[in-house]
């Protein structure tokens, strides 16, 4: 697989969303097999994984750490703490998020730590300036946000250079496009894209009879309804016919448009199964001509959108447990 560079952190072109091993979509694989998929994942050339302390109330961090020690030294690891307006002391909050990290991924650093959300907005330069710290120490190799707004991702830079950028973007959700990715540009910052297949709707493997269960978060995202399902079907049928076309699939598609866009957008799919994995992964064999770029680009802009994601949605998801 090709390489990009985040900063100075060099990935692979396609990383590892883990989250879905442990809750978010429904009933998770079991133990040994989503083990024996991350290491799948490095076999085929995957050198980025990114878990948060959050996924599974700290499951997920343990079992990447478990998957990955075998080749620990010859990845990018990536995890996220959550601050709030009530915590204390930042640098002593960050300090202790970071230790009870390293100590369930089985490491003694990450190489990418993101803050999870911004709730807090006069502490920006403070968080950067933690991670300066933590940097200098070894503890972390670099650092980054996540949803993060342009004002926010200047504001951090400014005091510590950010490695990289994590926000929900894919064909369904464009808003970062306007300020955060150019700023990105500017500023030498890699931007990582969760959801690039948009919660898999982008796949075209799911119908508006679907059901989602459990913690699927599919629930809620409005794009899943039913109604919207049929309204946005023009999409998929724009994937399909390209797809056809080029020997691919749509959400092969999906994540070579994406990594055409700009070289230092590094997308993490979820990847549960084998099958899944092969056809993500194989994204990076596909490449977009200039032309069929600008005329998907176009085809693109004349499609309306119905639904999205969000954190307010998905927190009602706590209510239907």
């Amino acid at each position: 697989m090709q390489t990009r560079f985040l900063r100075n952190l060099e990935v692979s072109a396609i990383g590892y969303g883990c989250m879905g091993l442990s809750h978010g979509y429904g009933a998770v694989p079991e133990r040994d097999e989503s083990i024996r998929l991350i290491r799948s994942a490095f076999d085929y050339g995957c050198s980025f994984f990114d878990t948060a302390e959050s996924y599974g109330a700290g499951d997920n961090e343990r079992l990447v750490g478990e998957a990955v020690k075998p080749f620990r030294k010859k990845i990018a690891l990536a995890t996220k703490l959550h601050l709030n307006k009530r915590d204390g002391d930042t640098a002593a909050v960050i300090r202790k998020h970071l230790e009870a990290s390293l100590k369930r991924l089985g490491t003694d650093y990450v190489d990418l730590y993101y803050q999870h959300r911004i709730e807090d907005d006069d502490k920006v330069e403070e968080v950067a300036s933690v991670m300066g710290e933590l940097i200098k120490e070894g503890k972390i190799r670099g650092w980054g946000q996540s949803q993060a707004a342009e004002i926010q991702v200047r504001r951090a830079n400014a005091v510590t250079p950010l490695s990289a950028v994590q926000s929900e973007f894919s064909m369904m959700e464009r808003m970062f496009e306007k300020d955060v990715i150019p700023a990105c540009e500017e500023l030498g910052i890699g931007f990582v894209p969760f959801s690039p297949l948009a919660s898999g709707f982008l796949t075209g493997k799911y119908t508006k009879e679907q059901n989602y269960e459990g913690d699927d978060v599919r629930r809620v995202i409005t794009r899943f309804a039913p109604e919207n399902m049929e309204k946005n079907q023009p999409l998929l049928d724009l994937l399909q016919s390209l797809a056809q076309e080029k020997g691919a699939t749509p959400a092969q598609i999906s994540l070579a448009w994406m990594l055409h866009k700009k070289d230092f957008i590094v997308p993490i799919p979820g990847m549960r199964n084998t099958r899944r994995m092969k056809e993500n992964f194989g994204a990076g064999d596909v490449t977009l001509t200039g032309q069929e770029y600008e005329q998907l680009e176009e085809s693109l802009s004349k499609i309306p959108l119905y639904g999205n994601r969000t954190d307010k949605d998905i927190a009602k998801l706590r209510t239907m447990l």
